[in-house]
């Protein structure tokens, strides 16, 4: 597994290499990486990509198009004639309550508490579809990449989890509806009671020009790096037996008992 930055995660699993609501360039709208761009080398072998919500942040057309073309684009129900008149191929659609399989992999759409609009909950135009999170099981694991959401009773019939990708925090200095920080995140994990959390959605984008700002932007800097130590000791002084793997953007996270896929 490796986090490559926001939402973006690298799983092998089963022969195969699944992205997680791949953001992979230096820009989304009016934000600006604040991380280092993901090498190439580990999304241009991508299999299966799996988009929760509609949201740019996490549905990036621009990213979508560094893939390879025979990826497998598996998108929220009602999602999918909108992306193919985008230009981008091979697009499934799932939604909370079905599964699909892919190789020795299995995928199951669970529920979010989230805004499944484009445009965010406000907006009454352009396109919608519920936004999902994702149980994606092999060899026995079960990893829960929550996308965006906030707490919601059913994450408690998720388990047993080998592992739960939650989000901690986004990319401003506050947080809207629909969204974890890192006290309701260890919330979650009260929940859902994995092995092993790694906190995701941090450290990777902001608007670009507000990390240099004089006041605000001492918080937004800050805001760049705490959450995901934050969720770790709110999970520690929860007495949580789930074992947070804070990982800086770009980096590998090594799971006990898990066999990366060799390329």
């Amino acid at each position: 597994m490796r986090f490559l930055g926001h939402s973006t995660v690298r799983l092998e699993l089963a022969g195969s290499v699944v992205l997680t609501d791949p953001v992979l360039t230096a820009r989304v709208g009016p934000l600006r990486r604040t991380s280092p761009l993901p090498d190439r080398a580990h999304f241009a072998d991508a299999d299966l990509v799996l988009l929760s919500h509609l949201h740019a942040d996490h549905l990036h057309l621009p990213s979508l198009r560094l893939l390879p073309r025979t990826v497998r684009v598996v998108a929220p129900r009602g999602a999918g004639r909108w992306l193919r008149g985008r230009g981008i191929r091979n697009v499934e659609e799932l939604a909370p309550g079905e599964e699909l399989e892919h190789g020795d992999l299995r995928v199951h759409g669970v529920p979010a508490a989230h805004s499944g609009h484009r445009f965010g909950p406000r907006s009454t135009h352009g396109p919608q579809a519920a936004a999902m999170g994702h149980l994606i099981e092999a060899g026995g694991n079960r990893i829960y990449a929550a996308g965006d959401t906030d707490l919601f009773p059913g994450m408690a019939g998720f388990g047993p989890l080998a592992a739960a990708l939650l989000p901690v925090w986004g990319w401003g200095l506050s947080l809207g509806p629909g969204h974890l920080d890192p006290h309701r995140a260890a919330e979650a994990v009260g929940l859902l009671r994995p092995r092993v959390a790694v906190p995701v959605h941090w450290g990777t984008l902001a608007v670009g020009g507000l990390p240099r700002l004089p006041r605000v932007g001492a918080r937004m800097r800050r805001l760049l790096v705490e959450p995901p130590h934050r969720f770790a000791a709110a999970v520690a002084a929860a007495g949580e037996r789930t074992r947070v793997l804070v990982t800086e953007p770009g980096a590998a996270v090594v799971l006990d008992g898990m066999q990366p896929v060799v390329r």
